[in-house]
């Protein structure tokens, strides 16, 4: 049935063990570098804006302050939001600007208590980054992920004069 090999028999040919071990590395670099992108796509560092705790909260401030209000729609789902996150959110200029400049507060699209403030501004996903009055009126917004430079260019819009 199951009989061991000989001391006899011959070694397996090298050009096997080599193709063998290509695949092995292969397979092995495949699982570190999946794993790797996986991680970035959902890793998500702090930042230190200082977002409201909810809409209201957000409209009451900005009427005491005067200060404009930055709206940011997201999901926990959501990938092109974690790498805004990532690359807008925890920017030390972002966060100077937007805690000087502004009133931010993030709303999660899936969440029930959202849905007024979505119909508002017809919000149908995310992301979504809308600057208001201290109203509420909507100024400007982007749908999608935008990058750093897109989001300054969202908050700080060029006057007439510099197009």
């Amino acid at each position: 049935m199951n009989e061991s090999p000989s001391p006899d028999s011959p070694a397996p040919p090298p050009a096997r063990t080599k193709r063998f071990h290509f695949w092995r590395c292969f397979w092995l670099t495949f699982l570190v570098v999946s794993l790797a992108y996986a991680w970035y796509c959902f890793y998500v560092p702090a930042n230190s804006i200082a977002w409201a705790d909810n809409y209201a909260a957000a409209q009451q401030q900005a009427a005491s302050t005067g200060k404009p209000i930055i709206l940011y729609f997201t999901g926990q789902w959501c990938v092109p939001c974690r790498i805004m996150k990532r690359q807008v959110w925890a920017d030390p200029q972002v966060t100077a600007a937007v805690n000087a400049e502004f009133i931010p507060v993030m709303l999660d699209v899936d969440d029930p208590e959202s849905t007024t403030i979505m119909d508002r501004y017809q919000v149908k996903g995310a992301p979504v980054t809308i600057v208001t009055e201290p109203q509420g009126k909507a100024l400007r917004w982007r749908s999608g992920g935008i990058s750093k430079s897109e989001f300054f260019e969202l908050i700080h819009p060029p006057t007439p004069s510099e197009s």
